[in-house]
C-alpha cells in the first residue's frame, strides 16, 4: 500500500520536525519545507497527497526568490500549478483565529487549526481530507 504524502511548510524549523515526527508515526511520508518557493517547488516535484501550511513567515523568510510570501499567496500559487490544484491544504497558524480562519478557508483551505495544534484532531481532519475512513 502506498503512503499518502504530507508537506509540511513552516518558516518554524521545530515545528516542521515535530509536525513530520508525528505524520510518519502515523503512517504518513512527510515532506517538508520552509517558504513559499520551497513549498510550491516540492508541491511540483514532489506532488503531495495533502498540504499543511503556516499562513505567517517573517520578511526574510518570507521573500524567497524576491517573492513575499505568505500562507495566502502561497495558497494562490498551489492553486495555479497542476501538481497541487486539487490537493487539500490544512492551514495552520500562531496568529489569531479571528483575523485568519475565514479567509484561510475562503482562500480553498479544508481545515484551520491553531497553535499549539491538537494532534489527535489534525490526523483526524487530515484522514477526513484524504477519504480515509475514520
Amino acid at each position: 500500500m502506498n503512503r499518502k504524502r504530507i508537506l509540511v511548510v513552516d518558516d518554524n524549523e521545530v515545528v516542521v520536525k515535530a509536525l513530520s515526527i508525528k505524520l510518519k508515526s502515523a503512517g504518513y511520508d512527510a515532506l517538508q519545507a520552509t517558504d513559499g518557493s520551497g513549498a510550491v517547488s516540492a508541491a511540483r516535484t514532489e506532488k503531495p497527497d495533502l498540504i499543511i501550511l503556516d499562513i505567517n513567515f517573517p520578511p526574510d523568510v518570507g521573500h524567497g526568490g524576491g517573492v513575499p510570501w505568505d500562507g495566502f499567496l502561497i495558497i494562490e500559487w498551489l492553486h495555479r500549478i497542476d501538481e497541487a490544484k486539487k490537493t487539500p491544504i490544512i492551514v495552520i497558524t500562531g496568529g489569531e483565529p479571528a483575523k485568519y480562519k475565514d479567509r484561510s478557508l475562503q482562500a480553498g483551505a479544508v481545515a484551520f487549526f491553531q497553535k499549539p495544534i491538537n494532534n489527535e484532531e489534525l490526523l483526524a481532519t487530515i484522514e477526513k481530507a484524504l477519504g480515509k475512513p475514520s
